[in-house]
């Protein structure tokens, strides 16, 4: 019998980059629905302490994000990839980075921004060189500075008893006066929503770990960056108050170790890189609260460790095996 002949579909030699062997499994909406399901103590952490407010930040914050995704999907005639979640999962950590008072016309223009500018004027999903979250953060805190200053988290006779209080960072840097661990661990401090419960953060970094979604080299560099400057601090200024602890359990630490600085497509891609950009991260955090006017500098800190991860990308590419 004379077999038949060969097509070109035969006779292709088909070529792809490696890793030939992966996980299928791992898509960007299985991530993304990772990442969400790890955002979940925080959520619930956020709704507990602060109530109503936490509720229409974040269902702003959200509806705005997915709206903004749609709008400049169709401005570019891109196909609309709401399903990937990823526009859901930026509106959600913009929310959480903002205080429960901030109007909100604030965070739609938050939204708006982080699509627009931090991720579409970049290509879309996996192109974007910064946080999209930050840089709508970052946006906003510079247009609207009197609501996102320290006296715009406070909100007196609204019922929620943390709303009338200072932030603990706030608190430090404006009158040198110290807070109890214990509150800023469980969550029961005024600041940003997420930023408020350090075990909320610890439980949600603890399944992305598991899952395998977020690398582990980022946080821990972050806060053994950290901690090493606060110990500095501490032996330079003995009887403050506020101590190393304080500083890992204060403020955006937590939550923009676990969630923010370990973003796959703003971070670098070796582990040594990683090594790196944490260990940056958690230093600038520190040198920011300590010496600038900012109670906080991790959305500061994290934008600028996006700028040069190219660079660390090219600094710490390995060495082919067999190479010289």
């Amino acid at each position: 019998m004379t077999p038949a002949p060969l097509t070109a579909a035969d006779t292709t030699l088909h070529v792809a980059p490696s890793p030939h062997v992966f996980n299928m499994r791992m898509t960007v909406t299985r991530m993304m629905i990772d990442v969400l399901l790890a955002l979940l103590p925080v959520v619930l952490a956020a709704i507990y302490f602060f109530k109503w407010y936490a509720v229409k930040q974040l269902l702003i914050c959200l509806i705005a994000a997915v709206c903004a995704e749609a709008v400049f999907s169709r401005l570019r005639a891109r196909p609309l990839r709401l399903g990937d979640m990823s526009a859901v999962v930026t509106g959600f950590i913009l929310g959480l980075s903002l205080p429960a008072s901030a109007p909100w016309y604030i965070g739609v223009i938050g939204s708006v921004v982080a699509l627009g500018v931090g991720k579409m004027v970049f290509g879309g999903l996996g192109m974007n060189l910064f946080n999209p979250a930050m840089v709508g953060r970052a946006f906003i805190m510079i247009a609207f500075a009197g609501k996102m200053a320290a006296s715009g988290y406070l909100v007196p006779g609204s019922g929620v008893d943390i709303l009338s209080q200072a932030t603990p960072l706030t608190l430090l840097k404006q009158s040198g006066q110290s807070t109890s661990l214990v509150p800023m661990l469980i969550g029961a401090t005024n600041g940003s929503l997420g930023e408020t419960s350090a075990l909320a953060c610890l439980l949600g970094g603890m399944y992305l770990y598991w899952r395998k979604v977020a690398a582990w080299e980022i946080p821990a560099g972050i806060f053994l960056s950290a901690l090493l400057v606060g110990l500095v601090n501490d032996f330079l200024t003995p009887g403050s108050g506020w101590t190393f602890a304080h500083h890992l359990t204060g403020g955006a630490l937590c939550f923009g170790a676990f969630f923010i600085a370990t973003d796959p497509v703003t971070s670098p891609l070796t582990p040594t890189g990683k090594w790196i950009f944490g260990l940056g991260s958690g230093t600038l955090v520190m040198v920011l609260r300590l010496f600038s006017g900012y109670p906080e500098g991790l959305m500061f800190a994290v934008l600028l460790m996006n700028a040069v991860t190219p660079l660390i990308n090219r600094w710490t590419i390995p060495r082919p095996f067999g190479g010289a």
